[in-house]
């Protein structure tokens, strides 16, 4: 298992106890949850949290927690889950990332998700990575764009959890085929 990754400015690492209060925090943040369906309670945060351990011990690899390296405050994630049954891109790998609001805008988000991209085709075989989000969702999207993933309209899918007249519903994916 891959438990540290290192940037510039970022540690990325196992997930500690004591980044679940903070975590937990993020997640009832309106505007971090923004294009999610509803606001996580602590106990969803912390189940969270025990889902995203589940996957590392079970690929070696998943969402690392994310951790300035200056101020060592742990700030939110970055990595990779794989998509579950049922979903409509089964089996898949995802990169995906959370920040608390008071780390956007300084390019945290792009500097870990491109450590991630680095390690995954490093020390995978995975083909391909997908990332998705809300098609109302600009901010990721323009993100996962910077990231070199390109858009695949033939992917596009309405999220399964959510309610038709849902503006979260229509989903757009983005995907990076492993470079050769």
């Amino acid at each position: 298992m891959v438990s540290r990754l290192e940037t510039d400015r970022l540690v990325l690492r196992e997930w500690r106890d004591e980044d679940r209060p903070a975590f937990a925090a993020m997640n009832t943040d309106p505007e971090v949850m923004r294009y999610f369906p509803a606001l996580l309670t602590e106990e969803q945060s912390n189940a969270l949290v025990d889902r995203i351990t589940g996957h590392f011990l079970e690929h070696g690899f998943g969402l690392w927690a994310l951790e300035e390296k200056e101020s060592g405050e742990f700030f939110g994630f970055t990595g990779f889950q794989t998509c579950p049954p049922h979903y409509p891109l089964t089996g898949e790998l995802e990169i995906g990332w959370r920040l608390a609001r008071t780390h956007w805008r300084r390019g945290l988000a792009f500097e870990a998700a491109s450590a991630c991209l680095d390690w995954i085709w490093a020390n995978s075989e995975w083909p391909r990575i997908v990332s998705f989000t809300a098609e109302i969702n600009e901010p990721s999207w323009r993100l996962m764009a910077k990231l070199g993933l390109e858009i695949r309209p033939e992917l596009a899918f309405d999220h399964p959890a959510l309610k038709e007249n849902s503006p979260l519903r229509r989903h757009v994916v983005y995907a990076k085929d492993r470079p050769q």
